[in-house]
């Protein structure tokens, strides 16, 4: 049996990055696409996997990063992000839009590129990172939210619409997760990201990409639909145990 290729995109930090390390040691070849190109290729050499340049808000570098790709068995669309925290009378256009740009259109983007890929395997699997962001709402979140929501429904859709087909579609729901996710929306501001996970003990990336990997190493019979994972000190979006 030959080895199967999963492409993990966002897979230079973070949960893109543990994903990586988690299916190659579940024996998957991994293709790896971000931006940050250098990070990237030191991560592909240690997994002897393949690193691509990938910027999904890029229609122009999602099809060259796809023709490059002559076998996909597992998708990982995990590329994506907030940024800003503001009521809806003070949100921020340039936010919206690079959220939506990076998680919903990001995700069609890849998605729809190697959709033939995946189906021409004839075992493909698409594992969507959402969030629970995509399933709630919270006060200051609305760009964040409103993507994520739009995210997941992206993901559901497909799932309708390839019933019968040889295409498994899997949504990650992560709760909080402690990367660089808040360093990212708080613009860099280390002191202010610190203080979302202060006093409890939040997943990490590995947490999430365990499940990831557990998902993508079912009988392909099993399609495992939606998997929610959040801290135990995490009720939902808003509401926390702190120490």
């Amino acid at each position: 049996m030959s080895t199967r290729t999963a492409v993990i995109t966002g897979a230079s930090a973070g949960i893109g990055a543990a994903t990586a390390r988690a299916l190659a040691k579940a024996g998957f070849h991994v293709v790896l696409g971000a931006r940050r190109h250098d990070r990237l290729q030191a991560l592909a050499d240690e997994l002897s996997g393949t690193a691509l340049p990938l910027d999904v808000t890029d229609a122009d570098s999602v099809a060259s990063f796809a023709e490059h790709i002559p076998e996909c068995h597992v998708l990982v669309n995990n590329a994506g992000g907030a940024r800003g925290l503001e009521r809806v009378v003070d949100a921020d256009e340039a936010n919206w839009r690079w959220m939506w740009e990076t998680n919903v259109l990001g995700t069609l983007r890849v998605t729809k590129a190697l959709l033939p890929t995946l189906l021409a395997s004839g075992d493909g699997h698409v594992i969507t990172v959402t969030s629970i962001a995509g399933h709630e709402v919270y006060d200051n979140g609305s760009g964040y939210t409103s993507a994520k929501h739009a995210q997941a429904a992206l993901h559901q859709t497909l799932r309708s619409e390839h019933l019968g087909d040889p295409l498994r579609l899997t949504e990650i729901v992560p709760g909080m997760v402690e990367t660089d996710f808040s360093l990212n929306r708080f613009g860099g501001d280390s002191e202010r990201a610190a203080k979302v996970y202060q006093g409890l003990q939040p997943l990490t990336a590995d947490d999430v990409a365990e499940v990831i990997a557990f998902a993508a190493t079912r009988p392909s019979h099993v399609n495992l639909d939606q998997i929610v994972l959040k801290p135990r000190a995490q009720y939902n979006g808003s509401r926390f145990h702190r120490e």
